[in-house]
């Protein structure tokens, strides 16, 4: 892993006691690499996050992991309402969805690996708290998207992945799925169990959070419609 200092002014103190227990993953969602870290360290910008993996596999080092990085925003997890407080963040370089979404260089995704071992070694994250930017902030974000390896990462060992995924249910059941009020609420009710911000807790749609579910966990189609592929996979994150 090739490491290049680029500091960031943008990064403040823990709140005491915090522990970090989360990774929050990103796209940089501009044009270039070079715009990317100049917003990053940019004092007026106000966002940073602790490193960000280039294409080429170099790993630029902005806010030390004891610190806080400005990256998630507003944003929930699993009753957690300041994520920056207890996460890492790692930005990817790559355009994102405005500017030509484009799969994840394979070096990339080989340094960004090696990276986040070494912050599970220093850290207590469990698998259902590394993340995607879409993951805690699902009515604002794509990030880092459907094109992004998740299984690859958990088969790393980083992340989790709902594997073996047992067979989807038939068609017709499948299409009946959120037919019913009973069933949004058990759909909705077991995506909070797994973690994500839904009313009472947030203002973020049903529609909103199983878009962000399938990104993650079933991006072969990522349409905001509850199926018998999404419940097999979210039955078996939550076994």
């Amino acid at each position: 892993m090739r490491l290049v200092d680029c500091r960031s002014p943008n990064q403040d103190q823990r709140p005491t006691g915090a522990a970090i227990d989360m990774l929050v993953l990103h796209y940089t969602g501009m044009k270039t690499a070079d715009e990317a870290l100049a917003r990053l360290c940019d004092p007026g910008a106000k966002v940073s996050a602790h490193y960000t993996v280039g294409t080429d596999g170099r790993v630029f080092f902005h806010v030390p992991e004891e610190r806080r990085a400005w990256h998630a925003g507003v944003s929930y997890w699993a009753g957690q309402t300041n994520v920056n407080a207890c996460s890492v963040g790692i930005e990817l370089v790559n355009p994102g969805h405005e500017f030509g979404y484009v799969p994840f260089a394979q070096a990339q995704i080989a340094a960004l690996i090696d990276l986040a071992r070494g912050i599970l070694s220093r850290h207590p994250i469990p698998p259902n708290r590394v993340l995607g930017h879409s993951d805690v902030a699902p009515a604002r974000k794509t990030d880092p998207g459907e094109l992004f390896p998740w299984q690859h990462l958990a088969e790393s060992g980083i992340g989790a992945w709902p594997n073996p995924v047992p067979p989807p249910r038939g068609e017709a059941e499948a299409k009946q799925a959120l037919r019913a009020g009973a069933d949004s609420t058990d759909v909705a009710g077991r995506l909070a169990r797994y973690g994500y911000g839904l009313p009472p807790y947030t203002d973020v749609s049903l529609e909103s959070v199983i878009t962000a579910f399938q990104r993650h966990f079933r991006p072969s189609a990522v349409n905001g419609r509850w199926d018998g592929e999404c419940d097999a996979a979210l039955a078996g994150l939550l076994a």
